[in-house]
Parts: C-alpha cells; structure tokens; sequence
C-alpha cells in the first residue's frame, strides 16, 4: 500500500506504506522516531520499552504476533525519497483479544446488524496496556504533518484489507487531540498509578496516607513475608534463563486462568533476556529458597512499568507485595516519578495508586455504526471523568494536618 500524504499534491512529498514487520525497519532508525521530543513533546517521558525495536521484534520473532494468532503485524511507514518520516506499529486483528481497550460490544451490535467487524486495524503495543507513543515521528520532522500522513495511511491500508475500523489505543494525550482533530473518535479510560512525590524511602511514603491506611499496608508487608518467604530483585546480567523458566510457570498460571491461553511464549522472554535485560527488573519470591512467584517489570528512564504476575503458591498479600510495594521500593531507589501496573484493579487504590486518565482514537468505517459509537463515547467520557474523580475522593492520602505518628 502506498498513498501520498496530501491528494492534492500532484508529485508526493511524503510517502506512506504498509510493511509487513519490525524486520523492515533499521532498529536504530525506527528508536530515534521513538525516542525524539517530536514523538515524546515535552512530557516526562524519554524511552518507552514497549515501542522499542527491541521489544516489538522480539513479539514478532518469538511468533506471539502474527497470522496465526490473529496479530498481523502491518506496521504503517512514512518516508521522504526513502527516508523515514514516520512510523505507527499497526497489526491486522481478526479479534478482540489482548487490547485491554475493549469494542467487543461494538463488534456484537455490527455483527446483529450484518456487518462485517474483523478485520480491523490496531495502532498499539499488543497485549501491553500502557500509554506509549503511537504516532513516531522521526527528529526534526513535524509532528502535526507526519500524524496527518500517518492517519491518511492508515485509513488507506483499512480500504485496501477491506477492515471495518482503526483503533489506536493508549495513547498520549497530544496523539489522541492529533487523532480527533483528524476525524477521529477520542475515548477516555482510566488506570491506577502511583506517583513518586519525592520520598526518600517506603516510610516517607506511608507517612503521606492516613494512619488506617499506613497500618494497613504495614501489617500486609509483615504478613506476605511471616513465612519466611523471601523477595529478590533481577535485571541486568543477574537475569538467567533459570530465572525465566520460574517466572514462565508463574505466567502460564496466571494466563491459563485469565485468558485461558497465555499470549506471550518462552522464546519471547528469552528475547527480550538478551536484547534489554537492563530495562527490566524480575521481581522473585522463594520459599525454602525454591522460587514460587515472580512479576516482571520494565524500567523506563522516568517510570517502572509493571507488567505480568504470577504464582505457584497462594500467600496472604503475597501478590501486593510482589506486584506493587517491591515496584514502589524499586522506584524510590531509582528516583522514577510514577509506577504504572497495568489495568483494571481497584484494590490499588487503598496502596497508594491513583487514577489517571488513558486515551485511545477509532476511526469506524461505517457511518451508521460511527455514529452509534460516538454518542456511546460521549455517554462513556462522562463516566470516566465521573470515575476519576470519586476514585481521587476515596484516596488514602491524608487531607488533614493529621499527626503522621503511630
């Protein structure tokens, strides 16, 4: 597929074409899109691991995207006279599955009504729910331009796969105004995060919440480790691949449960063992020394990413020590601004985890059902927001000059 960015043009400037995988791009050039302040703007954020040449190969190399799991991987170039301008990791789906940005009631009402919903176009990291750049944009180029070119190419690669719709999911905030200045449909969602405010240790922290909520968390860390259980960190060169066995069985017990089929392999994590072991940390919990839960986390230059979890044996509180309070540690040492561990999960809200907003873009080919969709999102805008504040109401930060004393 290849289609001028501008139809008005009578010779393109900018050319836009899908490539059927990461193997396409030069991985240095496809990291300085991801990494340049056209991509990033003037947020926080430096390097996001999971838009990563690094990262995204390992998916596709490992077979975890692919025809065969219904993720074909036709990522969206932009190039001047060969150059690249551009790019957004797109896959052809014929499902639903491993978004975390759910549309399954859209494509049941679709379907009832004859049409056709898969395939559709996704604009994302895959079975990653974490807000990360969507449209790259190469240093120097101009953001608005190379969004312009890339949603013009997205939508020409939707005509031509005959697919129903484009969603572009967790994305960030200036992508998802670039997208609905475009034409697309903005929707909001929402996540727990907790938020370094410059403590000096877990202690400074827990002085921040109300004394029933810091007694609380105090008495779960005593409990999830009175067994004599024990907690190490790995990353870097200390990561061995007895240590990516562990944390597979704790993964594909976790995933056997939820999904009922894990979607990442083992090849995968021996992947990403080798190419960017320094950005991840393997957070592993042993009884008698044998290993019986793990969570795997990516480092970020601002943020620890908290990703997957999983267990041999069920302790008391052992997962929110694992998951979140070993997360919290880790960033406070390394002087991270915020931990993000994923979707869903009210419960971190009473460990010091607090809402914010995520944002995704679709674009439906069908305007009868686009129309439908947009005053659904307008409905669920409304709720978020709604959600966000009520969420930020039951905080367990303190609001008073309380006494910090036990």
């Amino acid at each position: 597929m290849t289609t001028p960015a501008t139809a008005n043009a009578p010779e393109p400037v900018l050319q836009v074409r899908a490539v059927p995988g990461m193997a396409r791009f030069d991985a240095a050039e496809w990291d300085a899109c991801a990494t340049s302040p056209e991509t990033l703007g003037a947020g926080d954020e430096t390097f996001n691991p999971f838009t990563s040449h690094a990262f995204l190969s390992a998916l596709e190399e490992a077979g975890c995207v692919s025809r065969h799991t219904g993720w074909l991987p036709l990522h969206v170039r932009v190039e001047r006279e060969g150059r690249l301008v551009g790019a957004a990791p797109c896959y052809l789906k014929s499902h639903s599955q491993g978004e975390y940005v759910f549309d399954h009631g859209w494509a049941d009402a679709y379907e009832r009504a004859g049409g056709s919903y898969y395939p559709k176009l996704q604009v994302s990291v895959p079975f990653t729910p974490v807000t990360g750049p969507r449209f790259l944009v190469a240093p120097g180029e101009n953001p608005d331009a190379a969004a312009s070119a890339l949603v013009a190419g997205l939508r020409a690669l939707r005509a031509e796969t005959e697919a129903s719709s484009i969603h572009a999911t967790f994305m960030r905030e200036r992508e998802a105004e670039q997208a609905e200045a475009l034409g697309m449909l903005p929707r909001m969602d929402q996540q727990f995060h907790w938020l370094n405010e410059g403590y000096a240790g877990f202690d400074d922290f827990l002085g921040a919440l109300a004394s029933r909520k810091r007694k609380a968390i105090r008495r779960e860390r005593r409990d999830a480790l009175s067994r004599g259980i024990t907690v190490e960190h790995r990353t870097g060169a200390d990561i061995s691949e007895a240590d990516w066995d562990a944390f597979y069985a704790f993964y594909q017990d976790t995933g056997a449960r939820k999904w009922g089929r894990p979607y990442l392999n083992r090849t995968f994590f021996s992947l990403i063992g080798e190419r960017m072991a320094d950005r991840i940390l393997l957070v592993i919990a042993r009884n008698a020394g044998r290993p019986i839960a793990g969570a795997i986390n990516f480092i970020g230059d601002t943020a620890l990413y908290g990703r997957n979890w999983g267990c041999l044996e069920d302790h008391p509180f052992l997962h929110f020590e694992v998951c979140y309070y070993q997360a919290i540690d880790f960033a406070i040492a390394r002087g991270l601004k915020r931990v993000e561990a994923g979707a869903q999960g009210e419960h971190k809200l009473a460990r010091g985890y607090r809402p914010v907003p995520m944002y995704s873009a679709h674009d439906i080919a069908d305007p009868a059902l686009a129309r439908a969709v947009a005053d659904y999102l307008k409905r669920e805008r409304r709720h978020v927001r709604a959600a966000i504040a009520e969420y930020e109401a039951m905080s367990p930060f303190r609001r008073t000059c309380e006494d910090a004393s036990e």
